[in-house]
């Protein structure tokens, strides 16, 4: 697929926001295609993906598929984050997949490169913790990175796991290669060695934090480089409004195991669930006497 227009990322960051806020108001999905398919820019290509989105999404209830259709516009990523959030036993949100491809398509249209484009996409697999040998090649799959990157980003899906990602990236930086020539004291090796990926920066950095919570290398890139930062999930805001829940849950189920076990030996008092009459009010008549 090749990389689309500046407009048509704007649209794109737009329609992901939007998405994301109204579905905060339990709005139907096909609904809202159809209320933000008059909002997009009517020049651009993405009023006529919304349009085959909205068809495909009435007849199977999904949009990965029909994303997936459109390959030659929809980057490879954003098709795996929104199927790893329709899955019925994951545990990614859909209203997290679209604040992710908001800045995703954000970051896009303002300029990207191949290292700020691969950081945020691989920090979005960590996050989240989705899978990442399907995730990394549907990054490999995207036309902004070259052979060269497509080979590495590959060559990271085998070794994730084994190896630490800083490694990874240290290996492939300019950095990398300026240690091994003061080793050898300014003499050049004779192995061809590969063309870096990364620069400088990112090589020490990446040195930096070896051994350490790989999140802890991207905190450092967003500091130190400016390199977008992946929206975080406040897991602590739904514990704290899910727990009041369940212990009401809890007192309800007790009470009728309560009422079941009292049934059973034969001493349950019906009584108690009867309505208490209500006194009529006491007149000023009634206090005199």
């Amino acid at each position: 697929m090749p990389l689309l227009e500046r407009e048509e990322y704007i649209e794109q960051a737009y329609l992901y926001r939007m998405m994301a806020l109204r579905l905060a108001q339990a709005m139907p999905t096909q609904d809202l295609l159809e209320l933000l398919k008059h909002e997009i820019l009517a020049t651009s290509k993405l009023a006529l993906a919304i349009d085959y989105l909205s068809a495909d999404l009435k007849l199977h209830g999904l949009m990965s598929p029909a994303m997936q259709k459109l390959g030659h516009y929809f980057a490879p990523f954003q098709t795996f984050l929104v199927s790893e959030a329709e899955r019925e036993k994951g545990r990614f949100d859909l209203s997290q997949a679209l604040l992710i491809l908001e800045r995703e398509a954000g970051y896009r249209a303002t300029g990207t490169t191949p290292q700020g484009m691969f950081l945020y996409q691989f920090e979005s697999l960590s996050r989240n913790r989705l899978n990442y040998d399907r995730g990394l090649t549907a990054i490999a799959q995207d036309p902004l990175f070259d052979a060269a990157w497509r080979e590495w980003i590959l060559l990271v899906r085998k070794q994730v796991g084994f190896l630490d990602v800083a490694d990874l990236i240290y290996l492939r930086s300019e950095q990398q290669r300026v240690d091994q020539l003061r080793k050898q004291h300014g003499e050049p090796d004779d192995a061809p060695a590969k063309e870096p990926l990364f620069g400088v920066k990112e090589g020490r950095i990446a040195w930096a934090n070896r051994g350490r919570d790989p999140l802890l290398l991207f905190s450092a890139l967003h500091r130190q480089l400016g390199y977008p930062e992946v929206p975080k999930t406040d897991f602590s805001d739904k514990q704290l409004d899910l727990l009041p829940a369940l212990m009401r849950r809890m007192e309800r189920l007790e009470s009728r195991l309560k009422m079941i076990d009292e049934e059973q030996r034969g001493i349950f008092d019906l009584t108690k669930l009867y309505a208490k009459p209500e006194q009529p009010p006491k007149s000023d008549l009634d206090e005199l006497l």
